[in-house]
C-alpha cells in the first residue's frame, strides 16, 4: 500500500499535491453486434438507426461475464498501464449502474480480486460516472488521503435493455474503461465542474423500482427508458455550456485543446457539442458511438484508451472529457493524456 505523509495535527496528511492520470485501458467484449441482428427483435432499420444515432455495431457481454469480471480484467491494464501493480492501489472507485445487486457494491468485489483490502465504492452517477470518479480521485490525490486511485467505468446494459423496446434497443453496448489517478509533480488535472438537475430524473431512468417488482407480479423486471429528444436538447445546449465552463475553469480555450472526448451518447450530439463549443479542425474528436453504441460509464476511458493504443492521440496531449446522462447528471475536466 502506498504512504503518504503526515503532519503533526491529528495524523491528517500534507496535502497541496498535484494529480496526473498515469495509466488508461478499456475492455471490449469479444461478440460484436450489429444493427441487423438488433432490427430482428424491433421495427427498425440498418439505415436509420445509423442516420438518428450514428451507431453501426456495438459489443455484448457474455451471459455469465458480469460486471465484475469486465472490471478485473480493464483494471489489471490501466494499472500495468500505469507502470504500478495492484498492491499500489489505495482506493478503488467503480461506476456503474447495471451492477445487479442493490448491495453489496462491485467494487469491494473488484478490490479483492485484485489483492486487495483498500477503500472500494461504488458510484451511481449513469454516464457521468467516470468523470465523477477522476473528479474525486483528483480530489483524493490532491487532499494527500491517497497516491493511486484506480477508477473504473463499467456497465453491462444488456441486462438492463429491452430488446424489444424500439425506442433503446439499439443504443446500448457492454464494456469496462479505467483509469489510474496518481501523485503528479505537475498539475495534469483541471478541477472538475459537475452538477445535476434532478428535476428531470425521469428523463432516463428505470421504469419500475424493485419494490414494485415485488409487490407487482405483472412486472417481469425493470429496464431503462429515455426520453430522447430531450435528452439529446439537454446535451447539445445545458451540456456544452457546461464543457465551456470547464475550459475556462482550466484556464484555457478550445484552440487549445488537442483532444475532445465527449461521453459516446448519439454522434449528433457529438457533432452538434463540436459546432456550440468551436472546436478547431486540429483537435481529435472521440467518435466511439459509431462501433461501440452506448456504453454509459465506460465510454470515456474506452474511447481515449482506443485512440491513445491506435496513434490517434498522443500521450502529453491536452484532453476535455465531459460525461453526461441520468439523474440528470453531468462532470467534466480537462485532463493530460497518459
Amino acid at each position: 500500500m502506498s504512504m503518504v505523509t503526515l503532519s503533526p495535527g491529528l495524523g491528517t496528511t500534507t496535502g497541496g499535491f498535484h494529480s496526473r492520470i498515469s495509466g488508461i485501458a478499456g475492455y471490449r467484449p469479444e461478440r460484436v453486434v450489429t444493427n441487423d441482428e438488433v432490427c430482428e427483435q424491433i421495427d427498425s432499420t440498418d439505415e436509420w438507426i445509423r442516420e438518428r444515432t450514428g451507431i453501426r455495431t456495438r459489443h455484448r457481454a457474455a451471459p455469465d461475464e458480469s460486471v465484475v469480471d469486465m472490471s478485473e480484467v480493464v483494471a489489471r491494464r490501466a494499472i500495468d498501464h500505469a507502470g504500478l501493480t495492484p498492491s499500489d492501489i489505495d482506493v478503488v472507485l467503480l461506476a456503474t449502474v447495471t451492477h445487479p445487486y442493490q448491495t453489496p457494491a462491485a467494487a469491494p468485489e473488484v478490490a479483492h480480486r485484485l489483492g486487495l483490502t483498500c477503500m472500494a465504492i461504488d458510484i451511481s452517477a449513469a454516464c457521468a460516472g467516470y468523470c465523477h470518479g477522476i473528479g474525486l480521485a483528483s480530489d483524493m490525490v490532491r487532499a494527500g488521503s491517497a497516491v493511486n486511485v484506480l477508477v473504473i467505468g463499467v456497465e453491462k446494459l444488456s441486462d438492463f435493455t429491452d430488446p424489444t423496446d424500439r425506442t433503446i434497443a439499439f443504443i446500448f453496448g457492454d464494456g469496462a474503461g479505467a483509469a489510474v489517478v496518481s501523485r503528479s509533480e505537475t498539475p495534469q488535472i483541471s478541477p472538475t465542474v459537475w452538477g445535476s438537475a434532478g428535476d428531470q430524473h425521469r428523463v432516463i431512468s428505470q421504469d419500475d423500482s424493485w419494490v414494485d417488482v415485488r409487490h407487482n407480479p405483472d412486472i417481469v423486471f425493470p429496464t431503462i427508458k429515455m426520453q430522447g429528444q430531450t435528452v439529446f436538447r439537454w446535451a447539445v445546449w445545458s451540456v456544452a455550456k457546461h464543457a465551456q465552463e470547464t475550459l475556462d475553469r482550466a484556464g484555457i480555450t478550445a484552440g487549445d485543446l488537442d483532444v475532445f472526448v465527449p461521453h459516446q451518447a448519439n454522434l449528433r450530439i457529438v457533432d452538434s457539442m463540436v459546432k456550440t463549443l468551436g472546436i478547431p479542425d486540429h483537435v481529435t474528436v472521440a467518435r466511439d458511438i459509431v462501433t461501440t453504441g452506448n456504453t454509459s460509464a465506460a465510454s470515456i476511458p474506452l474511447a481515449m484508451s482506443r485512440m491513445l493504443e491506435e496513434g490517434e492521440i498522443a500521450s502529453g496531449d491536452l484532453a476535455l472529457q465531459i460525461g453526461f446522462g441520468a439523474g440528470l447528471a453531468y462532470a467534466g475536466q480537462v485532463v493530460v493524456v497518459p
